[in-house]
């Protein structure tokens, strides 16, 4: 496709308008700073950004929680000129809903947004793992026939939407860049290839109906329906509710543009910044850093985990650039359905013993240097365990907690070290082992194959191969020192103690309050 020194991802996008959301997002942003810095030349950027009730307009959302991110302190001193300068002349925000019908516009600004955009890249979602069943259809599958009705109404414009490469679900071996097949309950598929989810919808919407007329107190509805969502995962192949809607996401927008142009990327689990703006960039706890925090918090020293089992992780900056790769290619070869991964499994992979050995050794060793991380040594190492070993005698030790506790008439208010230790752990265990388990490697070939196409120069600007990692470096000397300093927030600066998520992204696109895509 390229065979020169000059970029083809920036000749293609120069001069074209990009609608983005989920910018308030980890890779979002990411994503935005790389278009500033290296494809200054596009003729304009629009951020759908969610008022929230800090910030009701979307500009001032914008200022007050994008601009000011860490994410841009390169472009500050480098060049704060032209960062100010590509701020005023090319960056609209408009409020709006992605979950509603014309994102709530009013038709006239809807028609003006659609004239003034030239390719959609979709990066909001909800990346609860137990999100409320209902809404997570609603973010992470219905709002999908919107992007698709906007893309037909601005004249059937490229799509590149962020799934996930753990849409796979409980499906083992390699893992190709194509549709994933439910492991579970069977489905019929048609001739594309593509699976009757409309009988999956109407079936969810006749048990959340249920639900909802059998619940009525709000906060038992919402765990009622939190409970049904992980129950159909569970029984459709998947592990969580956020990977089952995912998958019906893309089914559902693979339907909706059949023979016209749509790019599915997946990114495994997405981590900090590999080399630009800056290494060791991220916000907030990841999927795998949440079993890190909590071992340097000393709340957990063993986990359930396959040893000879391959965890995924990638960078976000070769996230962003694989972003940006597929954004160019539906300009250089439109009408065409393309499904990508961005991943390290077969690139560059990284055992979950290796990963385990090298990234607790550097808090346990070195924790004077992560103050963030760690509040005191952490006194014993971290052992691997079998799975249902473990789980078996998790559970047994939380009843002998319980009965202790209940003995010793603790309240649920007031529970005992040892049954607090075990019931995070059980939580911890009820997310990640499904990532600490592997029995899949997912495989990158075909966007390898396209940053090939795309030339030499677009190598050395948008590099999204894994195998630049060198997994020792990267996290001795970049993702645990990036964390800390990034993304821990300052225990000096604040009252109450950081607590460890429960619900931290898989492909780190933006989390999701009130069942709204920020």
């Amino acid at each position: 496709m390229n065979n020169s020194e000059h970029s083809l991802t920036q000749s293609l996008l120069r001069g074209k308008k990009v609608l983005i959301t989920g910018t308030t997002g980890f890779l979002g942003k990411v994503l935005l700073e790389k278009i500033i810095r290296d494809i200054p030349d596009v003729a304009g950027v629009t951020l759908l950004i969610r008022g929230n009730k800090k910030y009701p307009k979307a500009m001032d959302r914008f200022r007050a929680e994008i601009l000011t991110s860490s994410i841009f302190e390169r472009l500050e001193e480098t060049d704060a000129e032209g960062l100010n300068r590509f701020v005023a002349e090319k960056i609209t925000c408009i409020g709006g809903e992605i979950t509603e019908p014309q994102f709530g516009l009013s038709d006239a600004d809807y028609q003006t947004l659609a004239s003034n955009t030239d390719v959609f890249i979709n990066s909001a979602a909800s990346v609860n793992f137990h999100e409320a069943l209902d809404q997570a259809l609603l973010i992470n599958t219905f709002c999908l026939n919107n992007i698709a009705d906007f893309s037909a109404v601005a004249g059937d414009i490229p799509v590149v939407q962020i799934s996930t490469c753990y849409v796979n679900g409980y499906n083992n071996g390699i893992i190709a860049e194509g549709i994933s097949k439910p492991a579970g309950i069977d489905i019929a598929a048609d001739a594309n290839g593509l699976y009757d989810v409309e009988s999956i919808f109407r079936a969810l919407q006749k048990k959340i109906n249920a639900v909802r007329n059998t619940v009525r107190d709000k906060e038992k509805l919402a765990a009622a329906l939190t409970d049904l969502g992980l129950a159909e995962a569970n029984a459709y192949g998947w592990g969580d509710t956020y990977t089952f809607t995912k998958w019906l996401g893309e089914q559902l927008i693979l339907k909706r543009m059949l023979g016209k142009t749509l790019t599915i990327l997946r990114p495994s689990v997405v981590e900090s910044c590999l080399q630009s703006p800056k290494p060791g960039w991220i916000e907030g706890v990841k999927v795998t850093d949440a079993i890190l925090l909590a071992y340097a918090r000393e709340k957990v020293s063993f986990f359930p985990a396959r040893k000879a089992g391959i965890v995924d992780i990638i960078p976000v900056d070769l996230v962003g650039n694989s972003v940006l790769l597929c954004a160019a290619e539906t300009f250089a070869e439109p009408n065409q359905t393309r499904i990508y991964q961005c991943c390290s499994g077969t690139q560059n992979p990284l055992g979950v013993n290796r990963y385990v050995t090298t990234i607790c050794e550097e808090v346990r060793v070195n924790w004077k240097k992560y103050p963030r991380l760690a509040r005191k040594e952490p006194k014993r190492k971290f052992i691997i365990v079998n799975k249902a070993l473990f789980i078996s005698a998790i559970k047994l030790a939380k009843m002998a907690f319980t009965l202790s506790d209940r003995l010793r008439l603790r309240s649920s208010q007031n529970k005992s070290k040892g049954l607090q230790l075990v019931e995070s752990t059980l939580r911890l265990t009820s997310i990640y082992a499904t990532y600490t388990s592997p029995r899949y490697v997912f495989n990158s070939d075909k966007l390898m194959a396209l940053a090939e196409r795309m030339g030499s120069a677009d190598k050395k600007l948008f590099p999204v191969d894994a195998a630049l990692i060198d997994w020792d470096k990267y996290f001795k000397e970049i993702h645990v020192a990036g964390l800390n300093h990034y993304g821990m927030v300052d225990r000096s600066k604040v009252e109450a103690p950081v607590e460890i998520e429960e619900s931290v992204a898989t492909d780190d696109v933006t989390p999701v309050q009130e069942g709204s895509p920020a």
